[in-house]
């Protein structure tokens, strides 16, 4: 193919031609854009169609039904060479902020959806692909079109509020933003005007569809006269074919059997882009017209391959309602099944054929095709034939007996007969856009107006390397009545059929094994009511087990307005929209890696370690710097000044030297010409290892061999061992709670760049501390800090995530420029940002609880342990935060807690929302549950009679007073109608045996600041010119947290002038030196404080103009003071709270001030796979006085979004020899938006007051994280009456994240009861339990 020349690609961009000489067919459409054409609206978050930030518009024209066809679609995965005839459209092609913002751009920025903004232009076009298909969408397809789409910020309410403005069905007075509403069973509309909202929906500009680009003329022209020719587009390593016609598809299959053929990607992709998987030539069939051509018979409809699954979808749901519906059970499990495969962007592209030769062991489609009889027709050089989809099909992983050189052009898909059911069923990690843990497909046929089963076909997929057929169970029950003998045989053959081995791939076996019998009663219980129904049987049948509820309802957020006498020019108290949010709603928001390539700029790729304890015996980098584009390779013996960074007294290696202590850590970087060079060259260096014995993973392996970071904690309050010989009961109990990984939406990003002369540098870099990034790269390179200055204009999320890590990256990366002079930009792909950077700490606490029969606990004793990693960070200080927050709300008299972190080989955790609180008080509420259990009392009774109350001190010994706290708990109550759904949980539970209800209620007390004093400090520096317009900078770092929109609403109300003269244009170490980190909840009230500093020091300087002109505007003030030569520059600083922890004498003031709140949530389980649904979700937080209500709202729905990841659905794997799995959103799951509870309620508490900070405000950024567990013991509540059911009672272990596995096994039902345990010790686990 080499000698062939290269075709011109030709697409449409927003509108204007694109002619590619020279198309590479590694060149994905995401790169292409932001690089190529710097349409950098388009982001990427995870390379692999998981995350939707790189979601575009694709619209083509079909010829033959003279239609354009509209679709979202992930640029990270459409290769550019596919686009051939196609027209894109990016966030940029809809509307600007200089010209005219389209309404879905307006209406997410200004119903508050955008706060880091980074998902926002994914979003955007999500929801602009529905609108130019479906004007007028319902909630169901709002829903389903941003299932694709990930946001970790938002908590995806006020998202889903601003599409649903277009939703015709959603009138409802909530809509836009009322808090007094229907669903309360009052009339939002009537006093409208008496409650303040969060946004006005009648500012809106309405959507006019002939505002919208044309497709354009030309592509219709040319695709009506179709070019017969193949099209070749030739690249660096591979070769792009795409035929004109089925012949000549045939011939190039023939010639070169091997070649994959692509339609979507989405298979070929992620395997080229993730596992280096290299492909001479790629065949790309898109334009074989036989391959989209459908066709019904008699005996059923043939689907062409090509079809997209969106198409295969459409089309069986057209043909559904054209046929009775004992012809269509087979169409209507596909619609099914299709409707959770992958998300929107991926059912889009990818194809019915691709689907089912890809044969992945989990596959949704396949066990229902094999099921349902389809059959394929595949074509090669020999001729036609027609192959069942069945057992002997799929021969092993990924292969099928399908020839090399065949082709298949159509699925026939039949018609059900009549007494022919089909039965459809899945379990995921999480509800939409994930792979499956087990599919299953089912059909059974009956005798004519009999139970008799005449045949039977089931099909497993998750069961084994191959989509499984139970051979076996069908023949228990094929010729028998349909009736509980039969199904109870059935249920023990299929347990002996389908063996996992304990460490199969995937882990979960037990889960699995209970899934496959499950699955089969659900199937049952569904075959049973058709009968029924059919009159074939009369006899009593159990309850059908219904979907959980999917239905999101309008939500309420109620805060207080600002007072009538607050001039209305004050924005302070008002819910002001995210300063940012129109420029990152239309993709014009600059992040690090927008920023335009400079002159020479290189890119860094690194190379880690692939070993967890080894020594370096060689490393050999002269292959990759054969590589072409590669420049050089960077290595510790290159840093000129310290190779190590100190923290807590040891030393963490920038690059390792001689030895390596985990999987992930930095050994050396290489830089090259491009991001492809780059990765190519890392890929070719060559490390030897010597491994060193014995090395550690888990908190018990570390506990053993006693390898802890120094200095351990102690707490204690009271005589505790003396206590326990007083109470009435002793309870002991463990718990075990896993990491977290940040998962920011931007992954590891800066820019170094060499000024040129005097040692000078500017680094670009998405931090929460420029300062101490600065100061790592000067000691790294052995200047003063004064040369080098860090700019951070914004970041797209971080969580904690991005201070030590990052400036460890930075340094690395200026080592690479000092080394090369020239340029280097270091962006981290998704998989190597969660490898290398780890994530929050996880916990094993073992607890000893002392209590008297009427529930109030005297005593109790909580030993923590963390998984540290293998370098300190900041693990010392998360192990100080958990013991300083283990009481949470409660007043024990007696209270001990020890912590340790633990030095293990897995890579370093650091910092993370919420610094080890979030797992502190998980211990004691569990701790608080047991109590419940063993009693016998109600949860939330044995809470209130512990809390706080009246003048109160903790157990360091600081003074507080909780009524707010228990106004917190007293409102969460009534706004939930707590006693009431109580009694309606009951009520569901004893009228349900395969779903169960279950609801908590959890408070929370939060320290605001950082214990160590020094960190509390904030300066800024406010400039005014000539025109009046100001400039504010300041030490915070812009997150999304919203700290600069609400520093413009400071400077606006202390000049007395609009936030439209405030401008906010980055945090420089150049302007404000010193700055402390963006953390703890505190940037708002460090760095407001000093930004009114600093503006009150220049309104008291115009004093003396205002009084010469007191009627004056603005501007004449500004000019007089110019020409009176009075300074319109002014620095202002805050010291902060002076705070500390001594821990030798075990008490201090290490916060400024507590901030409340509390929790109710209530779920629907489903007992026989865990999937479970939050119907409602009540908070109220005491904030003080909000600054922005919008903004602190918005702070409370992302953390409890992001809490409840963290306790029911995130889950960190690793490999036995401490390799992560877990490396990508499609294996690890952040919440969706199918996660967000269906009613979730809001309410800042009112007339609250806290004198510690700026406008009587609190800090809210972390303290909800924990609320999310709320969710959490809704769920171990749902289980227990599951439990309770079966005759269990007391207390039993329910480890977090409650993830379905967790949840399904815990619930105990009989299925569960019937796999049998395999014995730990006897096998190698396919994954750690850290």
């Amino acid at each position: 193919m080499t000698s062939q020349k290269t075709d011109v690609l030709c697409f449409f961009v927003n509108g204007k031609k694109v002619s590619e000489n020279h198309a590479d067919p590694e060149t994905m459409l995401l790169s292409f854009l932001r690089e190529k054409l710097r349409f950098t609206g388009t982001k990427y978050g995870c390379g692999g169609g998981g995350c939707g930030a790189c979601t575009v518009m694709v619209s083509r024209y079909r010829p033959v039904t003279k239609t354009i066809t509209h679709y979202a679609a992930n640029a990270c995965l459409l290769p550019i060479c596919q686009l051939h005839g196609a027209a894109i459209t990016t966030v940029e092609g809809i509307g600007s902020t200089k010209t005219r913002v389209h309404p879905v751009q307006e209406r997410i920025a200004k119903a508050h959806g955008s706060q880091c903004g980074f998902c926002t232009p994914g979003m955007v076009m999500s929801m602009y692909a529905l609108l130019r298909n479906t004007p007028q969408p319902s909630m169901d397809d709002i829903a389903e079109a941003l299932a694709g789409n990930l946001c970790r910020c938002t908590g995806y309410r006020p998202i889903i509020d601003g599409c649903r403005t277009f939703c015709q069905e959603a009138n409802c007075c909530q809509e836009s933003g009322v808090t007094n509403c229907c669903i309360n069973g009052e009339n939002g509309n009537s006093d409208e005007a008496e409650y303040p909202q969060l946004f006005d929906k009648d500012q809106f500009q309405p959507l006019d569809p002939t505002q919208e680009l044309i497709f354009p003329p030309e592509l219709i022209l040319t695709s009506q006269t179709p070019r017969p020719e193949p099209l070749t587009f030739q690249g660096e390593r591979m070769t792009w074919v795409s035929p004109g016609s089925m012949d000549q598809l045939v011939q190039l299959r023939s010639r070169h059997p091997g070649a994959p053929l692509v339609m979507g990607n989405t298979n070929i992709g992620p395997d080229i882009k993730f596992k280096g998987i290299i492909h001479p030539l790629i065949i790309s069939p898109t334009r074989v017209t036989e391959l989209f051509e459908t066709t019904q018979t008699p005996e059923g409809v043939w689907v062409g391959a090509g079809s997209s699954l969106s198409e295969v979808r459409t089309l069986l749901e057209n043909l559904v309602p054209q046929y009775p519906p004992e012809k269509t059970e087979l169409f209507r499990a596909l619609i099914k099944q299709l409707g959770n495969l992958g998300s929107q962007q991926i059912r889009n592209v990818a194809s019915l054929g691709g689907n089912i030769v890809s044969a992945y062991p989990n596959s949704d489609l396949n066990p229902v095709l094999a099921a349902g009889r389809c059959k394929l027709s595949v074509v090669s050089s020999g001729g036609k034939r027609e192959v069942p989809l069945n057992q002997d099909f799929f021969v092993n992983f990924g292969k099928t007996i399908l020839k090399p050189h065949e082709i298949v052009v159509s699925v026939f898909i039949p018609f059900t007969r009549k007494g022919e059911f089909v039965g459809a069923f899945r379990q995921a990690p999480r509800k939409e856009s994930s792979f499956a843990t087990v599919t299953t497909g089912m059909r059974v046929f009956f005798s004519e107006g009999s139970r008799v089963v005449q045949d039977i076909s089931i099909y497993y997929g998750g069961m084994g390397p191959t989509t499984v057929s139970a051979v076996k169970t069908c023949a228990a029950i094929v010729t028998r009545q349909w009736d509980d003998e039969t199904l109870g045989r059935a249920y023990e053959v299929l347990l002996e059929e389908l063996v996992l081995p304990p460490s199969a791939p995937g882990g979960k076996v037990e889960f699995r094994r209970s899934l496959t019998l499950s699955l089969l009663f659900k199937f049952n219980l569904e075959v049973l009511h058709k009968l029924r129904h059919m009159d074939v049987i009369t006899d009593e049948i159990p309850e059908k087990v219904q979907p959980l509820p999917r239905e999101i309802q309008p939500s309420l957020q109620e805060f207080q307005s600002v007072s009538q006498e607050q001039n209305s020019q004050d924005p302070v108290g008002r819910p002001i929209m995210h300063r940012s949010a129109l420029s990152q709603a239309t993709g014009e928001a600059v992040y690090c890696d927008d920023l335009p390539r400079t002159d020479g700029e290189l890119f860094l790729a690194l190379v880690t370690s692939s070993r967890a304890h080894a020594k370096i015996i060689q490393l050999d980098v002269s292959e990759a710097l054969k590589v072409p584009g590669v420049v050089d390779v960077i290595t510790a013996k290159d840093i000129p000044g310290r190779k190590v960074r100190t923290m807590c007294g040891y030393d963490e290696e920038l690059l390792a030297g001689s030895e390596v202590s985990c999987i992930g850590q930095m050994v050396c970087g290489v830089v090259a010409d491009t991001r492809a060079h780059a990765k190519r060259g890392a890929a070719a260096v060559k490390i030897s290892y010597e491994d060193l014995p014995e090395p550690i993973f888990t908190i018990e392996e570390a506990i053993e061999k006693s390898s802890f970071f120094e200095p351990r904690r102690r707490i204690e309050r009271g005589n505790v061992t003396e206590a326990f010989k007083s109470v009435d009961q002793i309870y002991e109990g463990e718990h075990r709670m896993g990491g977290q990984e940040h998962f920011y939406m931007e992954t590891q990003s800066m820019l170094v760049v060499p000024v040129g002369e005097e040692r000078e540098f500017n680094i670009y870099v998405s931090t929460q501390w420029p300062a101490a990034t600065q100061e790592a790269v000067a000691q790294t390179l052995g200047i003063p800090s004064n040369r080098v200055t860090c700019h951070v204009k914004r970041m797209g999320g971080a969580f904690g995530g991005k201070v030590t890590k990052t400036s460890i990256l930075a340094s690395v990366t200026s080592v690479a420029v000092w080394k090369t002079n020239r340029p280097v930009r270091c962006i981290l792909e998704r998989g190597e940002d969660m490898l290398i950077t780890g994530g929050r700490h996880p916990v094993v606490g073992k607890y000893k609880v002392g209590f008297m029969n009427d529930g109030r606990i005297i005593a109790a004793d909580i030993q923590f342990y963390t998984n540290a990693g293998n370098t300190i960070d900041e693990s010392v200080l998360v192990i100080e935060k958990i013991l300083l927050h283990m009481d949470n709300a409660y007043n024990i008299p007696h209270l001990r807690g020890s912590g340790a972190a633990c030095r293990t080989n897995l890579p370093s955790n650091t910092a993370f929302r919420g610094f080890g609180v979030p797992q502190s008080l998980m211990f004691v509420e569990n701790m608080i549950t047991d109590v419940s259990m063993v009693l016998g009392l109600p949860a939330d009774k044995i809470r209130e009679i512990n809390m706080y109350r009246g003048p109160s001190v903790t157990h360091y010994k600081y003074q507080f007073n909780p009524e707010n706290l228990l106004r917190c708990w007293d409102q969460c109550k009534a706004k939930s109608t707590f006693s009431s759904r109580r009694t309606a949980v009951d009520q569901f539970n004893q009228q349900n045996q395969w779903k169960k209800r279950g609801m908590s209620i959890i408070p929370i007390k939060y320290g605001i600041a950082f214990g160590e004093g020094f960190l509390n400090q904030a300066a800024a520096l406010v400039h005014i010119y000539k025109d009046g317009s100001v400039l504010v900078t300041h030490g915070g770092t812009e997150m999304g947290q919203g700290i600069h929109t609400k520093v413009q609403q400071v400077a606006s109300r202390e000049l007395h002038i609009p936030t439209s003269k405030v401008y906010i244009s980055e945090t420089g170490t150049n302007t404000v030196p010193n700055t402390c980190p963006s953390a703890a909840s505190f940037g708002t009230d460090a760095n407001g404080m000093a930004v009114k500093n600093a503006c009150q020091t220049l309104y008291q300087r115009l004093e003396p103009i205002r009084k010469k002109n007191p009627k004056g505007l603005w501007e004449s003030w500004v000019t007089a003071a110019f020409f009176e030569k009075i300074s319109l520059s002014a620095t202002g600083f805050h010291r902060g709270p002076d705070l500390y922890m001594d821990w030798e004498a075990m008490e201090g003031q290490p916060y400024a001030y507590f901030t409340y709140g509390a929790c109710f949530s209530e779920v629907e389980l489903d007992c026989l796979s865990g999937d479970y649904r939050t119907l409602r979700t009540d908070i109220v937080v005491d904030i003080g006085r909000s600054v922005n209500p919008s903004v602190d709202i918005g702070q409370v729905e992302g953390a409890f979004m992001q809490g409840l990841g963290l306790y029911t659905l995130e889950e960190l794997k690793f490999s036995p020899s401490g390799l992560l799995y877990t490396r990508g959103p499609s294996q690890y799951k952040i919440p969706a938006v199918c996660d967000v509870p269906l009613s979730f309620n809001v309410y800042l508490l009112p007339d609250s007051y806290n004198p510690h900070a700026i406008y009587s405000s609190k800090g809210i950024g972390e303290p909800v994280v924990f609320l999310g567990s709320s969710v959490f013991y809704a769920i171990k509540d749902a289980v227990a009456a599951a439990r309770s059911q079966s005759g269990l009672a007391g207390p039993f272990p329910l480890d977090s994240p409650a993830t379905a596995d967790k949840a399904c096994l815990a619930s105990a039902s009989h299925f569960t009861q019937k796999v049998p345990v395999p014995k730990p010790g006897v096998f190698k686990p396919w994954a750690l339990n850290i």
